[in-house]
């Protein structure tokens, strides 16, 4: 029999199970998706149970967002008590690739943009690759710094003083991480197809690493 099942590199995470939610059967989901309603409308999803192992499909009975939170909460078919709850607690809900909604003019897929070159627009110097895509009221690409990047000596200030004592305590190394706002104004150019964007970065954001 064939198995026409999404390949590994074919399936959309949107959401991990954080947390049992009362005494029947609910479980908290941290989303990794935008959309809400692939925990409020009824339908087939994907379980990886633990975030591990081959998905299996199951069943969404409903779910409502939780007030104030980054958090849903989900019914699922077959998991009515407290205790078939905590079983999945780190699991990793899923959809597969194909099941993508279709977007508006300047949205995008957290995982297209993942892995994409970051470019200078002023200079056209490539400074790093984005790893992640957090949200904190508003979206922010992670970006990983090019090792020449990372090590270049911010800008310069006036020279201080010297100490009246030597400092003792190691002098903390420069993270080759920076959160860039993933706003218009900022990343003005993204081309999925070259597998790049180009950032307009605001004076000193890369000192503030």
């Amino acid at each position: 029999m064939l198995d026409d099942r999404p390949a590994a590199d074919e399936w959309i995470e949107i959401g991990t199970i954080v947390s049992p939610q009362g005494l029947h059967g609910l479980v908290r989901v941290h989303p990794t998706s935008d959309f809400p309603e692939r925990f409020l409308e009824p339908g087939t999803r994907w379980l990886r149970r633990g975030g591990k192992g081959e998905p299996e499909t199951i069943e969404l009975l409903g779910g409502r967002e939780v007030p104030g939170k980054k958090l849903y909460v989900v019914e699922l078919e077959g998991v009515e008590t407290r205790d078939r709850a905590e079983e999945l607690r780190g699991s990793v809900l899923m959809v597969p690739d194909s099941d993508r909604p279709e977007l508006d003019e300047d949205e995008y897929h957290v995982r297209d943009i993942i892995g994409l070159a970051v470019f200078d627009l002023q200079t056209g110097d490539r400074l790093g690759t984005v790893v992640d895509v957090l949200t904190a009221g508003h979206d922010l690409l992670q970006v990983k710094l090019d090792p020449a990047v990372a090590t270049s000596s911010p800008a310069e200030s006036p020279p201080e003083p010297p100490p009246k004592r030597p400092k003792k305590k190691p002098k903390s190394p420069t993270s080759d991480l920076v959160l860039i706002p993933f706003v218009r104004a900022i990343v003005p150019e993204i081309d999925l197809e070259a597998g790049r964007l180009e950032v307009a970065l605001p004076p000193g954001l890369l000192d503030l690493r």
